[in-house]
């Protein structure tokens, strides 16, 4: 069996890990290609990484939608299925047609719910007890395609890259046990609910802005959970932004005005919610390096009552 592999992120690499370890053959792995990172060094997908090592034919192209020359190199390899996760990219319906048997997408939600480009960080957002993965058809719309098979496992206290990590192991285990059985004619495709859908969108740097009157303390401390380690969470603090790296929800409540410090102390920083009382234990100040509550507020003073955010 031929299999073209399309992903980029470390979740990628995992679904392609594990296709290289179950024996299939991989005539050809397309990823994003080469970013410059920090100080403008070039930094390579994870899924190149993962390709590079085990000697796999690697593309980048930086577009595949009316790529001609891209949709004839698919052509000519012919494969028997392609199987994209965590590309990117939509997958256009000349590629999506093109192997005799359709493309499969590894997806990190349960579909029809969190549909779209940020599931996991979402699943953290909203408090569902449960993430997962769903392997699917893929259709020309945004996730909307037949389901094959479904996993999930509790989000419990896990923050983004290490519910990433949970994900990207389960999502490998279905994969390889519901390729063969797709292949073999053995699953008969589930239709999703559209009426129960919900799509998430591209995680942007402001998302990480705290709102204490608008958001409770709980809502905070998932937020910091679901955008570790980019973009973390953040208040306005001496016309810059004050990062907040440790957080823990009080079981307490406070009689101030949400956004107002209610302690100051070695244990930490006390702000009050809309609901609750968030405790900052670890900080970064604008212009600081990252440091312990308690230790910062040693050197500057943030008196109760002081109003954040």
């Amino acid at each position: 069996m031929k299999i073209v592999f399309m992903g980029t992120s470390e979740f990628a690499s995992v679904q392609l890990s594990r296709l290289i370890e179950d024996g299939y053959e991989i005539p050809l792995v397309v990823t994003q290609p080469d970013r410059a990172g920090n100080r403008g060094k070039v930094t390579f997908p994870a899924v190149k990484v993962t390709a590079l090592e085990k000697g796999l034919p690697i593309l980048q192209p930086e577009r595949i939608r009316n790529n001609e020359e891209f949709l004839e190199i698919l052509r000519e390899i012919s494969p028997d299925v392609i199987v994209v996760a965590s590309y990117g990219r939509i997958v256009p319906k000349e590629i999506l047609e093109l192997p005799a048997k359709g493309c499969i997408n590894v997806h990190a939600s349960l579909l029809p719910k969190l549909r779209g480009a940020s599931p996991i960080q979402h699943a953290i957002l909203q408090g569902d007890r449960e993430a997962g993965v769903t392997i699917m058809m893929m259709a020309e719309g945004l996730d909307t395609g037949d389901m094959l098979s479904r996993a999930a496992l509790e989000i419990g206290t896990s923050d983004y890259p290490e519910l990433t990590d949970r994900l990207a192991a389960l999502g490998a285990q279905l994969l390889s046990d519901t390729l063969p059985r797709y292949m073999a004619g053995e699953i008969v495709p589930e239709k999703q609910d559209d009426t129960s859908a919900t799509v998430t969108g591209i995680i942007k740097k402001e998302d990480g802005r705290v709102d204490f009157a608008a958001m409770t303390a709980e809502e905070i401390e998932r937020r910091l959970r679901a955008f570790t380690p980019w973009p973390g969470i953040f208040c306005d603090y001496e016309g810059g932004a004050l990062k907040l790296l440790a957080v823990e929800v009080l079981p307490v409540s406070a009689n101030a005005l949400p956004g107002a410090v209610v302690r100051s102390g070695k244990e930490g920083l006390d702000i009050a919610c809309r609901e609750g009382v968030l405790r900052v234990t670890e900080l970064q100040a604008p212009g600081k390096k990252r440091m312990a509550a308690g230790a910062f507020l040693l050197g500057h003073r943030i008196d109760p009552g002081t109003m954040l955010g």
